[in-house]
């Protein structure tokens, strides 16, 4: 269990209050405004009505506690660079902030976030890439050239062994699990036989992934 400080109650800001609350985390969430911060209450171990440009609020925090720092300001890039650059300076061990073009990266990095995130940018990535090409179901992006996938299996797999069709070699992919309906299998052994409405999730370059799904078309 991690100890996460939120600041900023926006849509992104909520995704993550949200879903470190299904992982059981710890999660202080903080905003300006009234109305955010009770509604995110019943998803928070606490949280404070604030203005996180000030230093004042940031020391009564403990922002050193945290284990991750996230700024997740929707609008006002001033306000996010103050902020992660106060948190950086009060010690803060992780920071991790929003940001909405690579010019606001390039400054939230020098001035003191550890990362930094492009929750639209890459949202409408994996929208595009999932959307442009037939037969991706999802797709996470690792570098540039390489990728998470789930797809179909080929139809010539159907009923045949993972060692049988010996994918690594033939298609220059790793099987990472397989997906039936809401089963899933991680690491399959090569013993494993395909089913016909067998998904996987497979790890490979982008060219090779590619050449795979042109034989299903």
């Amino acid at each position: 269990m991690k100890s996460i400080l939120v600041i900023g109650l926006g849509r992104f800001g909520n995704h993550l209050l949200h879903k470190f609350y299904d992982l059981g985390d710890e999660v202080m969430a903080v905003d300006v405004n009234e109305e955010k911060v009770q509604a995110a209450m019943p998803y928070a171990t606490s949280a404070k009505i604030g203005d996180c440009t000030k230093m004042d609020t940031l020391r009564s925090l403990g922002v050193k506690n945290f284990d991750i720092c996230f700024v997740c300001i929707g609008e006002g890039f001033q306000n996010s660079l103050e902020i992660t650059s106060l948190l950086h300076e009060m010690g803060a061990k992780r920071v991790i902030s929003k940001a909405n073009t690579e010019i606001h990266a390039k400054f939230l990095l020098r001035n003191g976030a550890d990362e930094v995130t492009y929750p639209e940018r890459d949202s409408a990535q994996k929208l595009a890439t999932r959307c442009s090409v037939d037969n991706i179901f999802d797709f996470i992006e690792l570098t540039k050239d390489t990728a998470i996938y789930e797809i179909p299996i080929l139809e010539s797999w159907e009923g045949k062994s993972i060692v049988k069709i010996d994918a690594r070699r033939k298609y220059r992919i790793n099987i990472l699990a397989v997906k039936n309906g809401t089963s899933i299998q991680a690491l399959p052994g090569a013993e494993y036989v395909f089913n016909p409405d067998d998904h996987i999730i497979i790890l490979g370059q982008n060219a090779d992934v590619e050449k795979l799904l042109k034989k299903m078309d």
